[in-house]
């Protein structure tokens, strides 16, 4: 029978297949002699055990359309990043990490900032003007006084989406009203630090209705960009498209060259120096890393 993850906890995958429903299922030791880990989003093969209690053996991973790290989930259609307009403050450094990961794999993103009630005006401008031209569709929300909850269900419909985010940002209270099927816990922000307690423990897909599904993965409070070289950067950010071909050399990278229209453009306000920051740090780490490896 073929089925898809939709949850992996302590060694056990659960199946859902269609019809039948969910099966608890045990992956087969080939996987690891081959060094291969079932992820949740998996298609799946498994071979049925015991019908009355719904459990299997997991015997086949399907080939994956992609498939990421952190969180660890495959076969995503699009992903929805959320983080928060205000307590805590957006860290820019981390979200534009997450959207060059998307960027690379080729995952079409939504970017969600949530607490929109309590970020003022400045704030919300500040944001829009940062991730205007970023390439992806943005919403601002408030779980709290359910604002534009139906602007995000619409994006959900017809794709399977990895909803992701650091702790504390009311990704889980969000989650909860997206769908009525699975409450997440919620934890309450430590105040002192204004950081969230990780609440979310495993990767787990929900179903929204017969061709939908949400990937709720656990907080992150780091992420690093891997599995490209660091020329390959610039086209991960995609305000710099209009401007990859104006620089005087061929193939600058924008960093040290002279005669570089990303960093005119820069200059000008037309690329927004924020996301330009974040580029020349992710640059130099790949660059040392490099370094290293020769």
């Amino acid at each position: 029978m073929q089925g898809k993850i939709v949850k992996g906890i302590a060694g056990f995958y659960y199946v859902h297949v269609v019809g039948f429903g969910i099966y608890e299922c045990r992956a087969r030791g080939i996987f690891r002699k081959e060094n291969k880990k079932p992820l949740v989003g998996d298609n799946v093969e498994i071979e049925i055990l015991d019908d009355k209690d719904m459990e299997g053996n997991l015997v086949k991973i399907l080939p994956r359309k992609n498939e990421l790290i952190r969180p660890a989930v495959a076969n995503v259609d699009q992903a929805l990043v959320v983080f928060a307009a205000a307590k805590p403050d957006p860290h820019f450094n981390l979200l534009d990490r997450f959207l060059v990961m998307m960027e690379a794999k080729g995952i079409r993103t939504v970017l969600c900032f949530n607490k929109e009630d309590i970020a003022g005006e400045s704030r919300i401008t500040e944001l829009k003007e940062i991730y205007e031209n970023c390439g992806c569709r943005v919403i601002f929300t408030s779980a709290l006084k359910k604002q534009n909850i139906e602007e995000v269900k619409d994006v959900l419909q017809g794709s399977t989406t990895v909803v992701a985010g650091p702790s504390g940002v009311g990704k889980s209270s969000l989650i909860n009203l997206l769908q009525s099927g699975v409450k997440m816990e919620t934890g309450e922000i430590s105040r002192k630090i204004e950081r969230g307690r990780h609440t979310t423990r495993h990767s787990e897909l929900i179903t929204l209705n017969e061709d939908s599904y949400i990937m709720d993965t656990p907080g992150f409070s780091s992420l690093y960009v891997h599995d490209f070289e660091k020329e390959e950067l610039k086209y991960y950010f995609p305000e710099f498209t209009p401007y990859n071909d104006q620089c005087r050399f061929h193939g600058c990278d924008h960093v040290h060259e002279p005669g570089c229209a990303v960093k005119e453009a820069v200059d000008q306000g037309k690329i927004h120096e924020i996301r330009y920051r974040d580029y020349l740090e992710m640059y130099q780490e790949q660059q040392e890393k490099e370094k290293r490896r020769y």
